[in-house]
């Protein structure tokens, strides 16, 4: 069949149409293919997240340890990313220093935390030394990633995984977080701090649910000391 220019022409612009028409109904349909919903279920696997990263330390936190953390989450390739745990081990036990922090917001809420008791030897309610070894009843500084909830010892906890040479026994020294009734904010006025743990991020009882409703799923816990 042979066709006139008149012809071409309109086949032509009746091409460019129906190419337009195909890109703009496939652009709508990308989003839902690359942003999905998080998951409802805490712990069920989760798609890496963009996220805006809150350029700075949120108020409460050290600089430098918020700085510490974030590398840590880059470092060690972490999917989710909106929401991380870090303790600040240079408090004492009477302060709140395990922080829930919000990457995309920036907010944070702290709670408080024990440390295990070989940290803290004379129980002066500070942490004085970390430890990965077997039987030294010591927190462990670095970065953690939860694992699955259990029935333990103290009810529903949670399992984490130490990610560094640091704390790479974390999981087999059974290091969770977990709830302990030395770990009631009733025990600062007392005795002036917290009871300790054997190493585990022991909390109070609604501080613990807190943190494990944020923290499950494989998210990020960083833990250290910077003086």
């Amino acid at each position: 069949m042979t066709l006139n220019r008149r012809e071409i022409v309109r086949l032509g612009a009746c091409g460019i149409t129906a190419a337009i028409i195909s890109t703009a109904a496939s652009s709508s349909v990308l989003p839902s293919l690359v942003a999905q919903p998080p998951a409802t279920d805490p712990l069920a696997p989760l798609a890496p997240q963009a996220q805006v990263l809150t350029p700075s330390a949120p108020a409460g936190i050290d600089p430098q340890l918020f700085a510490r953390a974030k590398a840590a989450l880059d470092q060690h390739r972490i999917a989710a990313r909106d929401t991380i745990g870090i303790v600040d081990f240079s408090k004492p036990s009477s302060e709140p220093r395990f922080h829930l922090v919000d990457l995309a917001s920036g907010s944070v809420e702290s709670h408080l935390v024990c440390h295990g008791r070989g940290s803290d030897p004379a129980h002066s309610g500070y942490l004085e030394r970390f430890s990965n070894d077997f039987g030294s009843y010591a927190s462990s500084n670095g970065t953690y990633v939860t694992g699955d909830y259990y029935q333990g010892k103290y009810g529903l906890s949670l399992r984490v995984n130490g990610l560094d040479w640091s704390n790479s026994n974390a999981e087999a020294r059974a290091i969770v977080i977990h709830n302990a009734w030395y770990a009631e904010p009733e025990m600062i006025p007392l005795h002036g701090q917290l009871g300790r743990s054997e190493g585990c991020f022991a909390m109070p009882r609604a501080s613990q649910y807190a943190a494990m409703r944020k923290l499950a799923g494989g998210r990020m816990i960083y833990a250290d000391k910077l003086a």
